[in-house]
């Protein structure tokens, strides 16, 4: 396995800082601009990378990435080409932390799938339409790939449910800020400190909160539950589409600027 997750929020924890960890679609707007935009995110203070591989039905996201998505796709974005990014991705910056948000469908059959990702410099993978329930093939296959599997915590979850997924999820842990599909547009509600807890207490790594994290006070409420970080990603793929004009070579300059600001803003919000 990959100690990547573990050193990041080690080192985090001994400044005083939570994790800020920006999600995008890979392949969108374009297999180039894809990779340029995930530059800007590292340069730009992201403590670890979300990354989507485009998928035709993406059931748990909201309108704006599943556009980001239907984008990806139209320009020929495939998973091969996803995870070869990746690997470009891996060479320039071998210690900050990725992980992938996928769907089964585009996992079934992983004897392939959890390898390349692997060879790609992967370090977590969080199939998002399998439940705990179903989840013993999946786990299986990306420890063998030395992947860590990681799981969404609802906010509506159980007692019993935070403990199962405190044992089957390694890297870190999603833990919901409010029901629904992302979307920025959405407010999260403050976290329960109580689950929060509860997964630390039952071993859960690093407990990171997404879904309606859009501004620096939705970082702060995160931590401030006790979360180890905040994970934005709506908020970061509307940027992108912001900017989809004729002129892509000026707009992409725009689009990088706007990143980079939204990055280290919402960076800030992680320090004391």
């Amino acid at each position: 396995m990959s100690q990547r997750y573990e050193k990041t929020f080690s080192g985090l924890k001994k400044k005083g800082e939570g994790a800020f960890i920006p999600f995008v679609m890979l392949g969108d707007p374009g297999m180039e601009e894809s990779e340029a935009i995930i530059e800007t995110l590292v340069e730009s203070g992201a403590d670890a990378l979300e990354l989507g591989i485009p998928f035709s039905d993406p059931v748990a996201d909201g309108p704006v990435i599943q556009t980001s998505a239907n984008r990806a796709l139209a320009r020929g974005a495939t998973p091969e080409g996803c995870l070869d990014i990746l690997a470009k991705v891996r060479g320039k910056y071998p210690d900050i932390p990725m992980g992938l948000l996928v769907y089964a469908n585009l996992v079934i059959g992983g004897e392939r799938f959890y390898p390349y990702a692997a060879a790609s410099g992967v370090d977590s993978v969080l199939v998002a339409d399998v439940p705990t329930l179903m989840a013993a093939p999946f786990v299986q296959r990306a420890r063998d790939a030395g992947i860590d599997p990681v799981f969404i915590v609802p906010p509506n979850a159980s007692d019993e449910k935070l403990r199962e997924i405190a044992a089957l999820t390694k890297g870190y842990t999603y833990f919901l800020g409010r029901a629904g599909v992302t979307g920025a547009d959405l407010e999260m509600k403050v976290p329960l400190s109580s689950k929060i807890t509860l997964l630390k207490d039952a071993g859960a790594p690093p407990i990171v909160v997404g879904f309606g994290i859009s501004r620096p006070e939705h970082v702060r409420a995160s931590l401030k539950a006790g979360a180890d970080g905040a994970i934005s990603g709506s908020a970061t793929v509307a940027i992108v589409a912001a900017h989809l004009k004729d002129n892509r070579k000026m707009e992409m300059i725009k689009m990088r600027a706007e990143l980079a600001a939204f990055v280290k803003n919402m960076k800030s919000a992680t320090r004391p």
